[in-house]
């Protein structure tokens, strides 16, 4: 039994030294991979760059906030349409989407960069739209706010889970995933049709990489290792309770990556309207954009009045 454990030991040395002599070797060959460098429209806050994207140029003012790994990109769709009769911006928070990789990543952070960046692009009190994660965000932001819609979030926290997985995935190992995983088309186009609802399209080059060049920006995979820590963030049933100002949940009907239910406990204790988007997944401002769009452009008028 002794030499059986020895040998299965030493079997087991030599696959450890094998994958993390491949893994070195692959994280040198794509050492250069991660060098997407943003252009677009930012604004700093406390030393750290917001990316964001505006639509519309009068009207109401309109924040989008997206989720986890979300960039300001998932609201083409849907911004567009908005920007008809308001100012309509998408601000990326990091580490999603082309904000820089600046941490820590928390709720607490998150809510002080955007407000940051509403009070210096002047947007005074401007209804606020926090989808999956971000619903988090806009609830944290309500007191500054004119009305916050909550689009297929809960805003409750999921919790830390995914500290030991973090710990475990140590360099030379984690980057050759992180590298695998975030350059693969086909985990893109399973993870979009789970998300988007029972009628996907085709998922071609461009929409793919829309999703995949936010993660090639420098530094990201340090900072997803940084947030893992943390597990996703979320606010107290308390604090939902307490909410005054003008609120409403949305929710794909389809959603199959955030339960409905979970929309409904939240709406019950914002004592607001659940409102359902047929056809629609949790990627609900994607799949059914129109019915998006004209659900919070009626709140935003009321909230407006």
């Amino acid at each position: 039994m002794r030499r059986w454990g020895r040998r299965l030991g030493l079997a087991v040395l030599a696959v450890v030294v094998l994958l993390t002599a491949a893994s070195l070797a692959y994280n040198l060959a794509t050492r250069t991979r991660d060098d997407v460098r943003y252009r677009g429209a930012w604004v700093s806050v406390d030393g750290t760059r917001l990316a964001y994207t505006r639509w519309g140029a009068h009207g109401t003012p309109i924040v989008l906030l997206g989720g986890f790994v979300e960039p300001a990109w998932v609201w083409e769709r849907t911004a567009p349409l908005l920007a008809r009769d308001h100012r309509v911006y998408a601000i990326d928070l990091p580490p999603f989407g082309y904000s820089e990789r600046r941490g820590p990543y928390t709720l607490t952070r998150w809510t002080e960069l955007v407000g940051g960046a509403i009070a210096r692009l002047r947007l005074g009190r401007p209804v606020v739209v926090g989808h999956s994660l971000g619903a988090a965000v806009a609830v944290s932001l309500a007191p500054d706010a004119a009305g916050i819609v909550l689009l297929d979030g809960d805003a409750l926290p999921v919790g830390g889970g995914a500290g030991l997985f973090a710990h475990l995935l140590q360099p030379p190992w984690y980057t050759s995933l992180y590298r695998l995983v975030t350059g693969s088309d086909w985990v893109f186009r399973r993870t979009l049709r789970n998300a988007w609802g029972p009628h996907p399209p085709a998922f071609g080059d461009t929409v793919l990489d829309a999703w995949q060049r936010p993660f090639r920006m420098p530094g990201t995979a340090a900072a997803f290792a940084s947030m893992f820590r943390s597990g996703i963030q979320g606010v107290s049933t308390r604090t939902l309770r307490r909410v005054r100002v003008p609120r409403l949940v949305l929710w794909g009907a389809d959603d199959r990556v955030d339960s409905p239910a979970a929309g409904r406990k939240t709406a019950r204790l914002l004592r607001t309207p659940f409102v359902a988007i047929p056809g629609a997944g949790h990627l609900s401002m994607l799949a059914a954009p129109e019915a998006v769009a004209a659900r919070i452009d009626e709140f935003a008028r009321r909230a407006e009045s």
